[in-house]
């Protein structure tokens, strides 16, 4: 069942907590949505625990609950510039976003298609800047994964609950609650490269891929990789019970959600030492955004 927002212990008035959420646009008690919950500690970021939610509803519920937070979400906030264009929406994040939320995910499904079918093959997809330097998949694509959705879901209820959204809009160095775009495929491709640590398949989580996050976890236990220090510069701290869920999750979900931590508190410590927009570059779409530490 999704989180009681009223009986999560909170941050102590004064102090930022850090999130971190493997998001689902569909959520279920089969397939719950992953909050990694912690603080950041100097050069440290310390998991206290983890949270799971059932609905979109439960976990608006957990966002709007007391407490100043940085988190990293796995999900777009924004969508291709050359699409929007080509479309005709509105060219303002904001305009575009409630274009968007307004439209069925039929219908967006039915203009992304017709997008993609007037376009050559191996250039069906518009990308945003960031999905190319970071790898991740284009936010347009609704189907494996349905990033799309998840965007059309998700930014509602971040901005439904608060939330200030790096990137996309004005920043807002006072902000209590800030979200920032996470994807948690670019640390783990640090330490890992190509190897999967993870599927939904249940033929196909296998001994390799366990051994794969027995591997991802310890390198963020240490604070390096295969090829030295780690790029986020932090060490992950938790307790040896959260430890062994990460491990034995062979969803990956779990560990999805603390990499995503971990990217906000990246942005956080650069918060803290000055950086404008939670690190973050200064020539940032706002229409398109920007994945954190990328």
């Amino acid at each position: 069942m999704a989180a009681a927002p009223s009986l999560a212990p909170q941050p102590q008035a004064g102090t930022v907590g850090l999130l971190g959420c493997d998001f689902s646009s569909s959520p279920s008690r089969r397939k719950p949505g992953v909050l990694a919950v912690g603080r950041l500690d100097g050069g440290t970021a310390v998991l206290d625990r983890l949270e799971r939610f059932d609905t979109l509803d439960g976990l608006r519920r957990r966002l709007e609950a007391p407490g100043r937070w940085v988190g990293g979400f796995d999900l777009p906030f924004g969508l291709p510039r050359e699409l929007v264009e080509h479309l005709g929406w509105p060219t303002d994040w904001r305009g575009c976003m409630r274009h968007y939320a307004a439209l069925s995910r039929a219908e967006i499904r039915a203009a992304f298609a017709a997008f993609c079918d007037a376009r050559p093959a191996g250039g069906k997809f518009a990308h945003r800047a960031t999905d190319r330097l970071a790898g991740s998949s284009p936010s347009m694509k609704w189907v494996n994964p349905p990033v799309a959705y998840m965007l059309h879901a998700g930014v509602p209820l971040l901005l439904a609950a608060g939330a200030h959204l790096a990137g996309v809009e004005p920043d807002d160095p006072a902000a209590d609650r800030v979200a920032l775009e996470a994807y948690p495929g670019l640390p783990a491709r640090e330490v890992l490269g190509r190897r999967s640590y993870k599927s939904d398949d249940r033929a196909k989580q296998t001994a390799d891929r366990r051994d794969a996050r027995e591997a991802l976890v310890a390198a963020l236990e240490r604070g390096a990789g295969p090829a030295g220090p780690l790029r986020l510069g932090l060490r992950l701290r938790l307790e040896r019970p959260r430890r062994a869920v990460l491990v034995d999750d062979a969803s990956g979900d779990s560990l999805d959600a603390v990499l995503c931590l971990l990217q906000a508190a990246w942005g956080l410590a650069r918060h803290r030492a000055g950086a404008p927009r939670y690190g973050l570059p200064p020539d940032v779409d706002p229409l398109e955004g920007w994945i954190v530490s990328a």
